[in-house]
């Protein structure tokens, strides 16, 4: 909603807005932009000469402005179909859709086409470093869009990737998430079906080739030329697109595609990263960039903020922040740092924020996933559902107030000369406590 704000006022009009809880990056950069940001909701908030009403997907009956929009019979629609009608028709879209890694493939894709010339626009549910922003009008005809598969406002319960009609389609993986929205795997499958239907047949469905939950969507019926990426070894299906590690920690690999091989260099690490960054390139050598052209613009791709961003380094001990919301997405994250610094210690720090994770749908992975961790430290408030002290063990630590995690975390914290990194995950503000930390350790 934050980066619809950017158009929007892009465009040149007059833009105001709500919200429950505000926090950096989006806050600062919509200040920044001169939006007047609301904290809270309220009747006195809604202008009455507005033209429109864009309603997020969190908003539910009840709420003050909600009703009010309502009463006065107010034109209002979603965030997705007003993007939709007025900035994304007649444009070639390229959406990123799967379970993780969205934001993050569709900043690589975004820089591509940017480093080539092509001026896309683009909607990423983050803010690319290389653009410090989360949105932009562009030129046409290319526009990078993040493709959620979660519902789209009160009014309108289908995903809102179904509003977005895209041309080039990237699909990066596909697992059970959103539990407050979906009963089980198979209704989120139903909603990507939906989305394929609406490739048109010209067009590019980039998929995830270890993916079986993907191949049974794709099997439910596609009408568009397909392309997979895979890991280029004996075990994998053979694809389009192959990709194999030339360094542990991914910062170095090898792409094959035809009868030609490419060399990846960057600052990234992961594999899901590698991956992410194969399945941009194949997206961007549809739109036209050759894959030696999209390979070098990869190199100087600054990934996303909290993507397993440093946040602190003062040569003992270095802070990352990370949006990390399901065990998949912990576990690749915590696995690339931990082949990025080998044997130093890695504290984990977790708020089990997402809806999902609030309800313990995946409580019974989260051990394995943080298994990478020599140390773990989880935040639990009223908001979560189940009984966090399950997890604790000798590793694990379990907390439900952040001041008591924040002093347990100084103390774990080694003598001078002694390396350590600590990765602290959420996909919210967290009680801030990632500048709280660093607040401390500059008084150290």
């Amino acid at each position: 909603m934050g980066g619809l704000a950017r158009l929007a006022r892009d465009m040149g009009m007059s833009v105001s807005g709500s919200d429950a809880n505000t926090y950096p990056p989006m806050s600062t950069q919509l200040e920044s932009l001169g939006i007047e940001l609301y904290e809270g909701y309220r009747a006195d908030n809604v202008v009455d000469e507005a033209d429109i009403v864009l309603v997020g997907n969190t908003i539910s009956r009840g709420n003050p402005e909600l009703e009010y929009v309502l009463n006065r019979g107010m034109r209002y629609c979603s965030g997705a179909q007003w993007l939709s009608e007025n900035v994304l028709q007649g444009r070639w879209v390229l959406a990123v859709a799967g379970t993780h890694g969205k934001t993050t493939t569709a900043s690589m894709l975004a820089w591509i086409l940017h480093a080539n010339q092509l001026e896309p626009g683009y909607l990423i549910g983050g803010v690319p470093a290389n653009f410090n922003q989360s949105a932009c009008l562009g030129r046409e005809p290319f526009f990078v869009i993040e493709a959620d598969e979660y519902d789209t406002a009160f009014c309108d319960k289908r995903s809102k990737f179904l509003h977005y009609k895209p041309r080039t389609l990237i699909l990066n993986n596909l697992e059970f998430d959103h539990a407050d929205i979906f009963a089980d795997l198979g209704a989120i499958q139903t909603q990507f079906h939906h989305l394929i239907k609406t490739i048109p047949g010209d067009g590019l469905i980039i998929h995830n080739a270890h993916s079986p939950a993907l191949d049974q969507v794709l099997q439910m019926g596609c009408w568009t030329t397909t392309s997979g990426f895979a890991i280029d070894n004996n075990d994998s299906p053979r694809s389009v697109w192959q990709c194999k590690k030339l360094a542990d920690d991914a910062s170095v690999y090898e792409i094959v595609h035809g009868d030609d091989d490419y060399i990846v260099k960057w600052d990234l690490i992961g594999d899901h990263n590698m991956f992410n960054g194969v399945a941009a390139i194949a997206a961007a050598h549809h739109a036209g960039v050759t894959v030696a052209h999209a390979v070098e613009a990869l190199a100087s791709f600054k990934s996303v903020k909290r993507r397993l961003e440093k946040i602190f380094d003062d040569g003992q001990i270095r802070i990352y922040d990370d949006f990390a919301h399901h065990p998949t997405a912990i576990s690749e994250t915590l696995n690339g740092l931990r082949s990025s610094v080998g044997n130093d210690p890695v504290i984990a720090v977790l708020e089990p924020r997402s809806n999902t994770m609030k309800r313990g749908v995946h409580k019974h992975l989260l051990a394995d996933a943080l298994r990478a961790a020599d140390q773990v430290l989880i935040f639990a408030d009223d908001n979560v559902l189940w009984d966090i002290d399950e997890l604790s063990d000798d590793r694990i630590s379990t907390f439900r107030d952040t001041g008591d995690l924040l002093r347990h975390l100084l103390k774990q914290l080694p003598p001078e000369n002694a390396k350590t990194n600590v990765l602290i995950m959420s996909n919210g503000g967290f009680e801030d406590i990632q500048q709280r930390l660093i607040a401390k350790l500059n008084q150290r």
